[in-house]
């Protein structure tokens, strides 16, 4: 036969293409994104090297962005800036930086392109970086960077067909503060491929068996509520310093409550005990500014904010309590015989519970 027409064969086809993925998009067919992440930055040499010593990862300068009068709506720019190179080879200095502007906002096709994003950046960059003045003259452009980062609610994405699953940003897992990525997929490496390997083991590959290994997990969706604090709806009468007072406030508490608040809050992981803790905190440091919240997020993503909230919590429970006594069922009946699509469901339950929580960080 005709070797190039030979159909391939696969038992599992894993859908690892991303936010552009065509299955995922036929699967969302017709649906809006619920919020986007825009990117745009540069690496580039030319910054002071005595000054490039540590990054940032999350930093504001500038109030809301008002742009209704180009009909773009209102916008909030964050920045992130990594030194390249530091720690390489004994290195110690260097004039090389990655540095980035990013920004939330929902999916209207009024709002700013990514060209108007990039615009802004080479005009606020020397704002963010004083060792610069002008980055056409001062800075070595080794390469420019800019990204939409399309979010759903629905995330991570269940299979709607047998053999054929979807990972990585292609599922949706990626938190909707994050830029998605490679970074985005780590945290669940382990947990996936040994959810693979068991799948192709016991041959649980029907829609019902894969989805549960993108099951539900509160704190992925709970974590829409900081997206839509921090972005900005198209029109909107909030204060310009809004976010900027968000951020100061919730900052000092975490930073106030030490690393094991702030380093899984860093890292995408929401936990009950650190999200609970710092938003009582805060109430109590800025009580008056509890209001303005709420109406900023409106009263429908409250009360569902507070029901995967209330998930979280429940998760944390049956992965403190229940799964212990269900893992040493399962280490007592290993050797017996059982139902293989059993024990595949139990283990991705647990797993849901361990990683919807945040209990699976490591501190």
């Amino acid at each position: 036969g005709d070797v190039e027409n030979e159909p391939i064969t696969s038992r599992l086809v894993l859908d690892c293409m991303g936010n552009a993925s065509p299955i995922s998009r036929q699967q969302r067919y017709g649906k809006k994104p619920d919020g986007v992440c825009a990117v745009v930055g540069s690496c580039a040499g030319g910054y002071d090297g005595k000054e490039n010593l540590v990054g940032d990862i999350i930093y504001t300068n500038t109030m809301i962005e008002d742009k209704t009068e180009q009909n773009s709506g209102q916008l909030q720019y964050f920045w992130e800036a990594f030194p390249v190179g530091i720690g390489r080879n004994g290195v110690e200095e260097t004039d090389v930086k990655t540095t980035y502007m990013f920004t939330y906002m929902d999916a209207e096709k009024n709002r700013p392109s990514l060209e108007d994003l990039m615009e802004d950046y080479w005009k606020l960059l020397p704002v963010y970086q004083p060792s610069i003045s002008d980055p056409e003259t001062d800075l070595d452009i080794k390469r420019v960077l800019f990204a939409y980062f399309p979010t759903y609610r629905d995330s991570p994405l269940k299979p709607d067909w047998s053999r054929v699953l979807a990972v990585g940003d292609a599922s949706g897992i990626q938190s909707p503060l994050s830029f998605g990525g490679f970074g985005a997929l780590t945290r669940h490496l382990g947990r996936i491929t040994g959810a693979i390997t068991d799948a192709l083991n016991e041959n649980c590959l029907h829609k019902e068996d894969l989805g549960m290994i993108n099951a539900y997990t509160p704190n992925l969706s709970a974590a829409w509520m900081f997206q839509r604090a921090m972005s900005v709806r198209g029109k909107s009468n909030v204060d310009p310093k809004f976010v900027n007072r968000l951020l100061a406030t919730n900052f000092e508490i975490m930073n106030n409550m030490g690393e094991k608040t702030m380093l899984p809050f860093l890292q995408d992981v929401v936990r009950f005990d650190g999200l609970v803790g710092s938003l009582a905190r805060s109430f109590v440091a800025d009580p008056t500014f509890m209001p303005q919240i709420v109406a900023h997020v409106g009263v429908p993503a409250l009360v569902d904010w507070m029901g995967h909230l209330s998930m979280i919590a429940l998760y944390t429970v049956l992965h403190n309590f229940a799964t212990p006594i269900l893992k040493t069922g399962l280490d007592i009946n290993e050797k017996r015989p059982s139902d293989p699509r059993k024990k595949f469901r139990l283990k991705r339950m647990m797993e849901a519970w361990e990683f919807g929580s945040g209990s699976d960080y490591k501190f």
